[in-house]
């Protein structure tokens, strides 16, 4: 398979999906390979009455874990924190009063920051457990999309309405909670706000001028495209201010090609040193044939269910986001499909793409 007919079968594969689906808006699919000389950029759909571009900023969701993990491996390389340190080194005594409590016992003080990065800690999941009384915080974003929330209301929220789920270190359960709390340590650690520290250290030396985080800041350059909308159902919730409830777990905004320059800085060793970014390799089994690192997923062999062709590595979000990076095709699959409940859609559009560029 030629190139030109391997983009077609891509590109048309994506496009139709998008008009198939009612509940796509919006969707961005980027393909890049420097090896194979591809660089395929896509948008399907509007924001309002404009056509979806592909240099659209979008909500990335949970990709913004990775970039919160190379923030924490920056400063462990200066060595300003050791993933070993106990996290109530640096967060003030209020929020950690009794946020870990597991069958009678206290374990705050024995959360490590290593704990938050690969969902180990036991800590709750604000954004998906389901609280013991009243409504979920999902429920809350769109019933309630006026209220702002800061980082802070959102992890008393969670240790007054959740329950932890095991002791630090004997088990994983995703916890948004747990990269709240890392972005409280970075923020202590760097004596700056988060969106500050993402563009001091990231944004700004990676020339992502239209990366910014939602709430908190703006790009460092103007993008002449709206943000585009990030659906729960019908409802675009990607203005509510009640979208507020994500931070260092979400909240980053970006475009394709901001997160391909993050990418490539991650898979040369540019941003980290390759030793730093081995060190984010402290698996965890997340499901089958996914595990989780610091901030990283990474797709294993399982024979029949999960072939060695997908083993990629990067991250993907609750709104349908991707960013990943095919080692064996040296390639680049980023894109957003920007509808909750999507994630499993948005793999399923990577994995066609990489089937049809080994074909090539």
């Amino acid at each position: 398979m030629n190139l030109d007919l391997a983009q077609a079968r891509i590109e048309n594969h994506f496009r139709n999906m998008v008009r198939k689906d009612p509940n796509i808006v919006n969707a961005y699919f980027l393909v890049h390979s420097d090896k194979h000389g591809v660089h395929w950029n896509m948008a399907e759909g509007a924001t309002g009455n404009l056509p979806a571009n592909a240099q659209q900023p979008y909500y990335i969701a949970s990709v913004t874990k990775l970039f919160t993990s190379v923030l924490v491996a920056m400063l462990e390389e200066e060595g300003r924190v050791s993933y070993e340190d106990p996290i109530d080194r640096y967060i003030e005594p209020e929020l950690l009063h009794r946020l870990h409590v597991y069958k009678g016992k206290e374990y705050t003080h024995e959360i490590k920051i290593k704990h938050l990065l690969n969902h180990t800690s036991g800590l709750h999941d604000f954004f998906l457990d389901k609280p013991k009384s009243g409504r979920a915080m999902l429920d809350l974003l769109v019933d309630e999309p006026s209220r702002f929330w800061s980082p802070q209301e959102v992890v008393l929220w969670a240790k007054e309405h959740l329950q932890t789920r095991f002791p630090p270190g004997k088990g994983f359960h995703y916890s948004d909670t747990g990269y709240h709390l890392l972005g409280f340590m970075i923020e202590t650690v760097t004596a700056m706000p988060l969106h500050e520290a993402y563009r001091h250290y990231i944004f700004q030396p990676l020339g992502m001028v239209h990366s910014y985080m939602s709430h908190h800041s703006e790009p460092i350059g103007r993008n002449e495209y709206p943000t585009a909308g990030v659906y729960s159902g019908t409802v675009n919730v990607a203005h509510y201010p009640s979208a507020s409830i994500e931070y260092a777990g979400g909240a980053i905004v970006s475009t394709s090609e901001d997160l391909l320059k993050f990418m490539k800085s991650l898979a040369k060793h540019e941003i980290i040193r390759k030793d730093s970014f081995e060190k984010m390799k402290d698996w965890s089994k997340f499901m089958l044939g996914i595990d989780y690192g610091y901030g990283l997923v990474a797709f294993r062999t399982v024979p029949v269910l999960m072939p060695q062709k997908y083993n990629v590595w990067g991250n993907f979000g609750y709104s349908g986001s991707f960013s990943f990076y095919h080692p064996a095709l040296d390639s680049y699959f980023i894109g957003s499909l920007n509808q909750f409940r999507y994630t499993r859609k948005g793999i399923r559009l990577m994995g066609k793409a990489i089937d049809t560029l080994l074909k090539m």
